[in-house]
């Protein structure tokens, strides 16, 4: 199967957030001066931004990149137990959800559907992760396993994120995070439907209640998806964005620079920061915008 199609119902694919494409970039300087272009548009658009009178910590950059990491992991593990799954022809009717959840350092992915009372997750396959993150072995069950906790949950908090999602017409995957609490995180993502475009933008991250029925928070990562890609022998430095609803840079974001290809960093600014995700994951922020503006040159 190929990456880049498989969403809920083993197709499709996804990503995040604001992009402006960057071109090869010889100094950090050129990119600065982009950068301020795209910082002085947004400086005179009325966007509703979250107000925030200090950079964030560390701690809740580490957060971000952590929690972005996870995403990416999720999403390797799922596209191969996929794979693996599909080679066995499954019957579309028994696997109608996929989740995955990682324990220690593996993941293990389950394919199944809730039963009518909505009171177990019925598993028809699952995936356990091997040696590498692209080897899985599947275990296919006659008689579906049934499950009262986790995938149950989760499955649940699927269907409710869902319900109040509103997207665009175009195919979206989900993928599902421990909270504090047991709370679940679930995160709704445009799928990537060609090979070297990957979408960015219209991203919704919800906190669901431990037993998935009820949405404690709803957070809108990124507004309009945009289109990335890198034309026919283009190559590029870095990447960069400005980010419009809130002054720190978003799981996704870390997502997208995990998941890109050819891999490069993101810069992102805001209205008061900008900050740079390295091709680890990790988030740092830079400077103010003040700051920004006196960089001799830019």
């Amino acid at each position: 199967m190929s990456r880049y199609f498989f969403r809920q119902t083993l197709k499709d694919r996804a990503n995040s957030c604001r992009r402006y494409a960057s071109k090869a970039l010889d100094q950090n300087f050129l990119m600065f001066k982009t950068l301020l272009v795209a910082l002085a548009i947004l400086l005179f658009t009325a966007v509703a931004v979250a107000q925030r009178n200090a950079p964030p910590s560390k701690v809740e950059l580490e957060g971000i990149t952590e929690r972005g990491r996870q995403l990416a992991e999720y999403d390797v593990a799922a596209w191969h137990a996929t794979d693996a799954v599909l080679k066995l022809k499954p019957e579309q009717s028994s696997v109608g959800r996929y989740i995955a959840r990682k324990s220690d350092s593996k993941w293990t992915v389950v394919f199944g559907r809730l039963n009518e009372k909505r009171d177990r997750f019925l598993i028809a396959y699952e995936a356990s992760q091997g040696l590498s993150p692209r080897e899985f072995t599947v275990k296919k069950y006659e008689v579906p396993k049934e499950d009262a906790s986790f995938y149950l949950f989760a499955a649940k908090a699927f269907d409710i994120s869902l319900a109040d999602f509103r997207g665009e017409n175009r195919p979206y995957n989900v993928a599902a995070l421990p909270a504090d609490s047991n709370q679940i995180y679930v995160y709704v993502l445009p799928a990537q439907t060609k090979q070297g475009v990957y979408p960015l933008g219209g991203d919704v991250r919800y906190r669901i209640s431990a037993d998935g029925s009820r949405i404690i928070e709803k957070r809108q990562l990124h507004k309009t998806i945009i289109e990335f890609s890198f034309g026919e022998g283009q190559t590029a430095e870095a990447g960069f964005h400005t980010a419009v609803l809130d002054d720190i840079p978003e799981d996704t974001d870390v997502f997208l620079v995990l998941t890109r290809k050819p891999s490069v960093p993101q810069w992102i600014g805001t209205r008061k920061y900008v900050y740079k995700i390295e091709l680890d994951g990790t988030v740092k922020y830079l400077m103010t915008i003040e700051a920004f503006r006196k960089i001799p040159g830019k």
